[in-house]
């Protein structure tokens, strides 16, 4: 038997930016611990804005199990809150998904390094040279000297981990960057999304450094951070068609606001139509187009309009549980015959 460093991790009851919370519990295994084996915990839920002080008990129920790299016997516990009485806490995102395996989700994820106020790399005073030579950049001038180390050691311990990354690339601004995240099943590239997210912060902190999760952190002619989140189902995948594709797209134009509500906060600071994005207001759709609310690849229309698409309206911050919630509640508000 080997005693294993189980770090729990959930979401608390702060808005309109629920924050990771996580905590450490050891316990006895003689192998690295599934799913099945890790067990329900108790935590303090007048501390996390999930409970009154009078009646504090909170649970978390494990959905994912994740090898840790950086501990020796570790592993982190993804959770979702539910009450004492087993039914999911008003605060539980994750339980308003309806779980549909064929359903997939591809999130990409920007967010800015932080340090003393500024993104990684700005100069005390003023600003860096406009934004052109950031993307995808290499050289000390465009990404610094601490940002690659962070983001390929952050790869690394996800990918241990066993966390679906697609990729990672600095992003349009300087001290910007991005990662993406895959899977199959309505619910698990969400799960993964908050795991790398809570890896991401963590590592920075023996850097001194912090994650910036703000749509738009920098005033004035610098890009926003989005949270784009491609989608599909199996009959967006196999069936398609222009007809459906057109009814889809109106209900998506028809729930705008519905989707707008949870898309991140302060989203009006960055959805202005300029940097790659639409108006808040308005709802548009175009192929290949970045400045759309949906994107539509070239190989959707090409394969019979079937196959992905990218809702390029989430922010750094959103919740992937409730993008993923709203895409699917439009998504299945469609008939398919």
């Amino acid at each position: 038997m080997a005693k294993y460093k189980l770090e729990y991790i959930w979401l608390d009851g702060y808005t309109p930016l629920a924050n990771i919370r996580g905590k450490t519990l050891v316990k006895d295994f003689d192998k690295f611990p599934t799913l099945e084996m890790v067990p329900n915990w108790g935590f303090d839920g007048s501390s996390t804005k999930q409970a009154e002080g009078h009646s504090s008990d909170c649970v978390l129920k494990p959905v994912g199990v994740y090898p840790d790299m950086t501990k020796t016997n570790g592993a982190i516990v993804m959770c979702e809150v539910m009450l004492p009485d087993g039914t999911p806490h008003p605060t539980n995102g994750r339980a308003t998904i309806h779980d549909e395996p064929d359903t997939w989700f591809g999130f990409e994820q920007e967010y800015f390094l932080w340090k003393d106020g500024k993104p990684l790399g700005f100069p005390s005073d003023g600003y860096p040279k406009p934004q052109g030579p950031y993307y995808t950049g290499v050289g000390y001038s465009n990404v610094g000297d601490i940002a690659r180390e962070i983001v390929d050691t952050h790869l690394d311990i996800c990918l241990y981990a066993g966390i679906n990354h697609e990729g990672i690339n600095a992003e349009v601004a300087k001290g910007q960057w991005e990662f993406q995240i895959f899977g199959k099943g309505s619910k698990r590239a969400a799960d993964e999304v908050w795991v790398a997210r809570y890896l991401l912060m963590r590592l920075c902190e023996k850097y001194k450094v912090d994650v910036e999760l703000h749509c738009k952190p920098i005033k004035g002619d610098w890009n926003g951070s989005g949270f784009h989140s491609n989608f599909s189902t199996k009959y967006m995948r196999e069936v398609g068609g222009k007809e459906y594709f057109e009814k889809l797209m109106a209900a998506f134009d028809k729930n705008r606001n519905e989707h707008i509500a949870v898309y991140g906060p302060d989203n009006h600071l960055r959805l202005t139509g300029l940097h790659e994005t639409q108006s808040i207001d308005k709802f548009n759709y175009g192929v290949a187009n970045r400045g759309a609310s949906i994107r539509v690849p070239h190989a959707f229309v090409n394969n019979g309009y079937k196959g992905y698409l990218e809702d390029r309206r989430p922010n750094s911050a959103a919740d992937p549980y409730k993008v993923a919630s709203r895409i699917l509640q439009t998504i299945n508000s469609v008939p398919t015959k």
